[in-house]
């Protein structure tokens, strides 16, 4: 018999400096208006939420997570382009939103690209809801382009 072990499960762990490098590749790779590294240390440094998805030497994803004063904010939310569509978005804003409920936060906000149908889609899925419209909100190819806020309600729900 010739037993092949299974690929180990992607793990979600706290990001640290050391994976920024990595963190970027992705970045540069998925957006054409990438956050820089400084932005990257910068929301490590100020203490924010931010999550890996480690793949066993890879980096699939990121998050970046802002909660204060009962509310949260989805900063960044990534997953490398080629392993988008394997579950790694759903699995990333789960404990985005985890880490919400933990900071306390009566609702959870995030902006997205209207050009962007999957990551609505993901959200929509997740119970987020279109609330507003931010008018020339993300730098495109062509000039700007509008952010579709959505955000999900959080009270009442079991942590």
């Amino acid at each position: 018999m010739n037993a092949c072990p299974a690929p180990l499960a992607a793990q979600l762990r706290p990001m640290s400096e050391a994976d920024i490098d990595a963190v970027m590749r992705i970045e540069l790779e998925a957006y054409p208006f990438p956050w820089t590294h400084a932005i990257f240390r910068d929301c490590l440094r100020a203490g924010y939420p931010c999550w890996v998805l480690d793949g066993g030497g890879e980096l699939l994803g990121y998050g970046v997570l802002s909660a204060a004063a009962g509310e949260a904010h989805v900063l960044n939310v990534c997953v490398a382009p080629r392993h988008q569509g394997e579950g790694h978005g759903r699995r990333l804003m789960r404990r985005l939103i985890d880490l919400a409920r933990w900071h306390h936060a009566e609702r959870i906000f995030l902006e997205v690209r209207p050009s962007n149908p999957a990551a609505i889609a993901l959200y929509d899925s997740l119970g987020f809801n279109e609330i507003a419209r931010r008018a020339n909100y993300y730098p495109s190819a062509g000039g700007r382009e509008d952010a579709i806020v959505m955000a999900l309600e959080l009270l009442g729900e079991d942590s």
